[in-house]
């Protein structure tokens, strides 16, 4: 299961704080946290108003480099700026997003076609985002193709089919899931992606919707999620199910991740 750690990110309250006061220390300690409790990447989002997000992703760049070596996952809806901020980073790592929104794809992916870096595509488009499996799907055939006329092989793209909040759309992890499962069909080698916390978006008891997705999606077959590293019942629900689905031989992931006291009680690590 590939992690990529959420937690700095302008949207979020506490994070938006610290950019805004340029707290160097709590964004330091985000990214330290993250990379030490199993984070493959970090997703780096300024969440500010356009005019900033240059200056504000910079900042977050540097910092979070100068910090851990974990690979970052650039944030931004505007493709310009993505651009803007590959050469800062050290190593090549994700790019999130492309889509079929206003020429995204023909902007960023013959950009980074010749690199290592992977990309993270959503399945909406100008119409904005659908609730209908097929349509999701659609789209995301759309972008693979584009994606490999540049030469990007399928394991470097990551499908984020989009969940929307179950408060609205009691289909939404269906559809989410039967969108997945006929990319998967198509596309064997690619990787699904999720924003965990949008399902649960306006609901009490965040969590309890949160892990029950994530087990739910990982069954249907996705290998990726854009979620909270931080959070002990999150990372519990991650290894018992790679665990329960075969995925992790004899339980070692799991049994290594209780010893380093990644997951268990508390009181036990």
């Amino acid at each position: 299961m590939i992690i990529i750690g959420e937690k700095i990110n302008g949207s979020i309250p506490s994070t938006a704080k610290a950019i805004a006061n340029r707290d160097e220390d709590f964004i330091r300690n985000l990214a330290r946290r993250q990379a030490e409790m199993g984070a493959d990447y970090i997703d780096v989002a300024a969440g500010t108003s356009p005019e900033k997000e240059r200056e504000t992703l910079t900042w977050l760049i540097n910092l979070v480099q100068d910090t851990v070596d974990t690979p970052l996952c650039i944030d931004s809806s505007d493709c310009h700026i993505i651009l803007d901020m590959m050469p800062l980073v050290k190593r090549p790592g994700m790019l999130n997003s492309v889509s079929e929104e206003h020429g995204k794809c023909e902007i960023l992916l013959p950009k980074v076609a010749d690199s290592e870096w992977k990309i993270v595509a959503l399945t909406c488009d100008n119409n904005g985002i659908s609730e209908d499996a097929q349509v999701k799907f659609d789209i995301a055939v759309s972008i693979v193709e584009k994606a490999k006329q540049h030469g990007i092989t399928e394991d470097r793209l990551f499908i984020d089919p989009l969940v929307t909040t179950v408060s609205s759309n009691n289909n939404s992890l269906l559809s989410f899931n039967e969108t997945l499962i006929n990319i998967k069909k198509k596309y064997p080698e690619i990787h699904i992606t999720s924003g965990l916390s949008n399902i649960s978006f306006g609901m009490p008891f965040r969590k309890a919707i949160n892990q029950q997705f994530l087990t739910l999606a990982m069954a249907a077959g996705m290998d990726s999620a854009i979620m909270d590293p931080l959070s002990d019942d999150m990372r519990a629900t991650l290894y018992a199910v790679e665990a329960l689905l075969g995925r992790d031989r004899n339980c070692r992931k799991y049994l290594t991740a209780f010893r380093k006291g990644l997951i268990g009680p508390k009181k036990d690590r």
